[in-house]
Order: C-alpha cells, then sequence, then structure tokens
C-alpha cells in the first residue's frame, strides 16, 4: 500500500476525532475534572469510594455512577483520573473508567434497539461482571500501593458537606454540558425541532446545545466563583488537558493507520461462530479500535450481517467502547503503564470468556 495512504488514513481519523469529540465531549469532561479536583471533598471521596471504603459499597456506587455517564474511552479518563487523584482508590476509579462507556444507559438504550433486548441485557450484566473483576484484580495487585495512599490521606469521620452549593451547581452545569448534547443526540430530538434550527445537521444540534449550556456555564461560574476558585479550577482542568490530549491524538493517529493496513477481507471469516478464538479476535480488535459513544451497535450490526457470530459481537460490544489504543496510552500516563497492562490484559480476558460463555449457552 502506497505510504501517503497510509498516513491519510491516520490523518483522516486525526481530523474526524477532533471535529466530531473534541468539543462536545472532551472539553466540558476535562473542565468536570478540574471541578471535581478542586470542589468536592476529598474527605467524603476516601470514605465513599478509598481504600479504607467497603467493597460492597465502593464498587456498586462505582458501577451505578458509570452508567449514567454517556462518555466514550477516551472522555471517561479525565473524569476517572479525577476521582483518583482526589482519593478514590484504584478499585471503583477502574469501575467506573469501564463501566462508564461500556455499559452507559444511552448505549444500553441504542443497543436494544439496533440488535434486540437480548444482546442488551447481556451486554450490561457483562459489563457489570468485568468491572467487579476489574475492581477485585486492581486493588488486589496493587494493595501495597493502596496501603501506602491510605496510610497517607487520613479523613475524619466526622460529618460534612460533600461539596459546597456553588461548586455543586457549577459541577452539574458541567455534566449536563457533557451529557445533554449527547443524550439528545442519541435520542434524536432535533427531530422535533424545524431543520432550519440545526441546519439540517445533527451534529449541528449538539453543538448548539453544548454551547448554549457552556455559556450557561461559564456565565454561572464568573458570577459566583471568586477569581482564586476560577483559577483552581481552570488550572486543574489545564493539567488533564496537557497530560491526556496529547496522547489522545497520537492513539486515533496509529488507529486511522492501522484501519488503513488491516484488509477487511482478512478478518471478517474469523468472527464467524462463538469459539473462543472467534471471541478472542473479536474482542481484541475491540479493545484496539476507537468507537465514539453508540457508534458500535451499527458496526456490529453491519459485521454481524457479513457473519460474525453473536458470541464475538458481546466482545466487540464490550470491548469495543471500553477501550482503544488511545485510551490505554492515556491510561499508562495518568496511572502509571503497570495499571495500564494489568487493566487491559483483565478486561480482555473477561470480556473473551464473557463472550465465549454467552455464545454458547444463551445465544446456541
Amino acid at each position: 500500500m502506497d505510504p501517503v495512504e497510509v498516513v491519510l488514513g491516520g490523518l483522516e481519523a486525526l481530523i474526524d476525532y477532533v471535529a466530531y469529540h473534541v468539543l462536545t465531549c472532551l472539553i466540558p469532561a476535562f473542565l468536570l475534572a478540574g471541578a471535581i479536583v478542586t470542589f468536592l471533598s476529598r474527605d467524603v471521596i476516601v470514605r465513599y469510594l478509598g481504600a479504607e471504603s467497603r467493597k460492597y459499597v465502593s464498587f456498586p456506587l462505582a458501577s451505578v455512577a458509570g452508567t449514567f455517564i454517556a462518555a466514550c474511552s477516551c472522555t471517561v479518563i479525565p473524569i476517572a483520573s479525577g476521582l483518583y487523584k482526589r482519593g478514590s482508590s484504584i478499585g471503583p476509579a477502574f469501575i467506573i473508567l469501564w463501566v462508564t462507556p461500556a455499559a452507559n444507559i444511552l448505549a444500553l438504550t441504542y443497543t436494544g434497539a439496533i440488535l434486540g433486548l437480548d444482546m442488551a441485557v447481556v451486554r450490561l450484566a457483562a459489563a457489570i461482571l468485568t468491572a467487579t473483576i476489574v475492581g477485585l484484580a486492581m486493588s488486589s495487585v496493587f494493595r501495597r500501593e493502596e496501603a501506602s495512599r491510605r496510610a497517607s490521606s487520613y479523613t475524619s469521620r466526622a460529618g460534612g458537606r460533600v461539596v459546597e452549593p456553588k461548586g455543586l451547581l457549577l459541577m452539574v452545569l458541567l455534566a449536563a454540558t457533557l451529557l445533554v448534547p449527547n443524550y439528545a443526540g442519541g435520542l434524536s430530538l432535533h427531530e422535533a425541532l424545524p431543520a432550519y434550527v440545526y441546519l439540517g445537521n445533527p451534529y449541528v444540534f449538539k453543538v448548539e446545545a453544548f454551547l448554549i449550556l457552556l455559556s450557561a456555564t461559564l456565565i454561572y461560574a464568573y458570577r459566583s466563583l471568586d477569581e482564586g476558585e476560577v483559577y483552581s479550577w481552570l488550572r486543574e482542568a489545564w493539567w488533564f488537558v496537557k497530560t491526556i490530549f496529547p496522547l489522545l491524538l497520537l492513539g486515533v493517529f496509529i488507529v486511522g493507520v492501522v484501519g488503513k493496513l488491516l484488509p477487511r477481507g482478512v478478518v471478517e471469516p474469523y468472527l464467524g461462530g462463538s469459539s473462543l478464538l472467534s471471541c478472542f479476535l473479536a474482542t481484541l480488535i475491540g479493545a484496539l479500535s476507537y468507537f465514539a459513544t453508540m457508534t458500535e451497535a451499527p458496526f456490529v450490526r453491519m459485521l454481524m450481517g457479513l457473519g460474525m457470530g453473536k458470541g464475538p459481537a458481546l466482545g466487540l460490544l464490550l470491548a469495543g467502547p471500553g477501550e482503544s489504543l488511545p485510551n490505554w496510552l492515556a491510561i499508562a500516563k495518568m496511572f502509571g503503564a503497570r495499571k495500564a497492562v494489568t487493566y487491559v490484559l483483565v478486561t480482555i480476558l473477561i470480556s473473551t470468556v464473557a463472550a465465549y460463555v454467552a455464545g454458547n449457552t444463551i445465544w446456541t
């Protein structure tokens, strides 16, 4: 293949990513992560999600929270790392890192509409099971490091506010800025409006919703926060941007290059049936590829039309939105290479097993 075409494939992926995901996804995610670090009470995070909290409380809490955040594998990294930086233990942080893209309500709803209710239910169950095992594995493998963090992060048991009211409202507005455009786009709310409002383009509707919410958030911040609070918030947000964003761009470029080099005709014949190999290959392909929220379901439906089995389809639905090469690089930067490798290996292994078991029991 012409090297120029290969490079252009990477650039096309990069342009698409910047055009469709940076504005409405990453910018509010970085701002929300900065607000979490600045305004959310460290004592409360440590109490409910920290190393001393009981796993039967912190793990379900992280899983439930993750299902309500419609975010891709890259957008969730600033949020999870912000909680970890603020005092969450490694188990709940990585549960949110996995559940949010793999099993959020919007993605599950769309999966049910595209692939059937059975696939959506099995996807949710498999994602929660994988998240629980991920949390247990990360807590076990890095227990010494967690013990060290616990010793250095004393928290009182006295009551106290989780967050000051003005900080809470800021985080609510930022969460709305992140989630509402994606939910509105996914639910096709633009169809209820005249076409001229969004120029006949659903993405324009998402951008308009984002700009309205962001403007309201910035006006509120200007009127309610003092100069020091604004500086601390934006400083923390900028730290996440400069740490994560360059690696996301590099990863997206590499995925685009690989997509050009990998012939579709070689991949598809190996995804038929629900053998252990086909489930593993589908999971691995999903873990390497980047899928924006909700784009995995149409892609899987297309592959199923070409003969892919339901087991591999489940593996791709789990690992596809849950991980990506850009996601790997950013996790390694934020949490360390050992944690990234452990997380990737555990999620691929459990997703493969879940896909194989479901493919050979539920969909025989």
